[in-house]
């Protein structure tokens, strides 16, 4: 089987506002968490309603054992203490069922999409854990603003927001799993996933798993051009996660892969 890579950890963040945010967030935007969240609503309807063929989730209700483990997952990281907007996010999970894509991403207010490609591609729990932190760390630190800004105007994201410009909000959502986040970004969301997993039981370098079953895969620079053009390469970022733990003193084990394949095997 041939699977795309897509750019993982993505985040789409809008909402206007000159509101003051939150103490202790990553920067002092021009746009507020309730934008952020009711942008995000806005494109998870898009997602989940009108673009149903290009994201065919994974129903909750009949794949019940799926989420609770994914659930289980994200709580952990919830239960850091590490996650600023722990209360005001949604941070609600959903699987999209395509064998063929490695990817993940995230939308305003915490809604995370993981595809099926990736989960079955990962080896260990320790390894989705760091995935979804990342994701989470994205959210949390409201990276991708400011690329929003720059690609749309704040004019059209204003409109957005208000309900005024459908055929933007279509684009935003047909390509949210295509928009790239800065190399600083990026490494950032890498740091965060670290600190996010010390305090639970998970190995806090999982992502670096990911990144090295990359390497030894042979998904390299030349090979994923369009990959790398926005991202460190994984070599650098298992370096860097690796130390990250080191520097952050954690002590996570990561002995859960009979789990992992037992979650697998819940996947259609």
């Amino acid at each position: 089987m041939r699977l795309k890579i897509t750019s993982i950890c993505l985040l789409l963040f809008v909402g206007i506002s000159f509101n003051s945010c939150k103490k202790d967030a990553p920067f002092v935007p021009l746009f507020s968490i309730s934008d952020d969240i009711k942008l995000g609503k806005q494109v998870v309807t898009e997602i989940e309603v009108t673009n149903r063929a290009q994201y065919p989730i994974l129903d909750s209700a009949s794949n019940v054992a799926a989420y609770q483990f994914l659930y289980g997952i994200r709580n952990e990281i919830l239960n850091s203490g590490k996650v600023v907007y722990k209360d005001e996010f949604e941070w609600r999970l959903r699987i999209i069922r395509d064998d063929t894509t490695l990817n993940a991403f995230c939308t305003p207010g915490g809604y995370i999409y993981v595809y099926t490609g990736l989960i079955k591609y990962l080896d260990s729990k320790d390894e989705l854990a760091g995935v979804i932190g990342h994701e989470m760390a994205h959210a949390d630190r409201r990276h991708t603003s400011r690329s929003m800004q720059t690609q749309y105007g704040i004019g059209t994201l204003l409109s957005v927001l208000l309900g005024n410009d459908n055929a933007t909000l279509q684009q935003i959502a047909s390509g949210i799993y295509l928009l790239k986040n800065s190399r600083d970004h990026e490494s950032e969301a890498d740091e965060y996933s670290v600190k996010y997993l010390c305090p639970t039981p998970y190995n806090a370098a999982g992502a670096a798993g990911f990144f090295q079953k990359m390497i030894d895969d042979g998904y390299t620079e030349n090979r994923l051009a369009s990959f790398f053009s926005t991202h460190p390469s994984p070599a650098n970022r298992v370096e860097n996660i690796n130390q990250q733990k080191i520097d952050d003193g954690c002590a996570g084990n990561g002995t859960f892969d009979a789990q992992y394949a037992s979650f697998k095997t819940l996947l259609p």
